[in-house]
């Protein structure tokens, strides 16, 4: 056991690792969110018979340990895309059971259930967000790194932007002084990169980067400042009229009457609302939904004026605010009817901080649109 511990040496962290987790976040999404429309649709059929009953967070369980022994036995790098998305597929049909492990009568319609199975996603994206970030650039970890590529080369499948990052990862390398060891290694790897026994493949070849230059042919085509702008401005004034148009639903007057009356007895009926408490906090979930509205207006009208690091930055502190906080408490109330407007949220912050990395809207950093990418 000694020997074991003391062999472990400091983690690095794989490269397209932040690509493997979005493949993961994605099939995870999509698992719950997929598993959930189709037993609404077919009335929550049950495999199985009288005592018998396979739930299917067997077959997520099955789709976990797929997962751990693909890149197991697998050396390609394929492997790990693979992993990730049976792995994502696998976690959201095991969470998606999680009100039958916490419950005493196995209830699978608990109420906090959602929020739970949403607070583990943001975890995820949390996580997902932090290895995003630019790794150590240390010569051991660009030789990891390195030696990783090297992949495409026996497979003839690098194409001329991977050798362009390949032979800087080497030449970095190459010119640590202080490590000769792996100095000499970087150059032996440059001779071949460099020599006639490594061949190019004439374009990317690989799913991903297929649909990758696609969709960056399409943003240099049809995505302009402009366009995105109005874009934006146009999903966060959507997002603002519809918090109004909730909150003014939600108020005992008039016609609005028998409709909240059918909808708190339908949250009690659940038990969603068992006390006053549970209405204190159905009541605060919708005034800070109105309040995250007023803010994404505010924020539009930045955009449209022009005053765009006002309106960016506004945007993204409110659906931040709104997915954090809103979304948490609209999971409990209204359950899985909530995914579309998570959906359509993430996707508006994902657009605000394109636009800010795009045109330096908070930082008065250079303009830096999809023409002239920074690396």
């Amino acid at each position: 056991m000694n020997r074991i511990i003391f062999r472990l040496r400091y983690p690095v962290k794989r490269d397209s690792a932040d690509r493997y987790l979005l493949f993961m976040l994605i099939s995870f999404a999509a698992s719950v969110s997929l598993t959930r429309v189709f037993l609404w649709l077919t009335g929550y059929p049950q495999i199985g018979g009288g005592t018998l009953h396979i739930a299917h967070v067997l077959w997520g369980g099955l789709l976990l340990f797929a997962a751990s022994i693909v890149p197991l036995i697998i050396a390609n790098r394929w492997s790990f895309l693979v992993g990730a998305i049976i792995s994502g597929l696998g976690v959201g049909l095991f969470i998606d059971e999680v009100g039958k492990f916490i419950t005493a009568n196995n209830n699978y319609f608990y109420p906090f259930a959602a929020p739970i199975i949403y607070v583990f996603f943001l975890f995820s994206v949390l996580l997902y967000l932090r290895v995003r970030r630019p790794p150590a650039g240390d010569a051991r970890a660009e030789l990891y790194r390195a030696m990783d590529e090297m992949e495409e080369v026996l497979d003839h499948d690098l194409d001329p932007q991977e050798r362009s990052r390949l032979e800087k990862r080497l030449l970095y390398v190459a010119t640590q002084t202080d490590q000769p060891d792996f100095a000499r290694l970087a150059d032996s790897l440059l001779e071949f990169l460099n020599s006639d026994a490594s061949k190019l493949a004439s374009a990317p070849s690989g799913i991903w980067d297929i649909w990758q230059a696609r969709w960056e042919r399409f943003m240099l085509r049809w995505i302009t400042r402009q366009r995105l702008k109005a874009l934006l401005a146009g999903g966060m004034i959507a997002l603002g009229a519809t918090a109004m148009i909730n909150l003014t639903r939600s108020l005992p007057i008039g016609r609005n009457l028998p409709s909240l009356q059918a909808t708190l007895t339908r949250l009690v009926n659940q038990g969603q609302i068992s006390s006053m408490r549970g209405l204190d906090w159905f009541a605060a979930s919708q005034a800070l939904e109105f309040s995250v509205g007023l803010l994404l207006f505010f924020a539009a009208m930045c955009l449209i004026l022009g005053k765009d690091r006002l309106g960016v930055s506004l945007g993204i502190l409110s659906l931040l605010l709104s997915i954090t906080s809103v979304d948490l408490l609209n999971f409990y109330f209204d359950q899985f009817s909530t995914i579309l407007a998570a959906v359509v949220q993430f996707s508006l912050l994902l657009g605000l901080i394109t636009y800010r990395r795009w045109y330096g809207t908070k930082y008065n950093l250079p303009v830096q649109t999809p023409e002239t990418p920074t690396e």
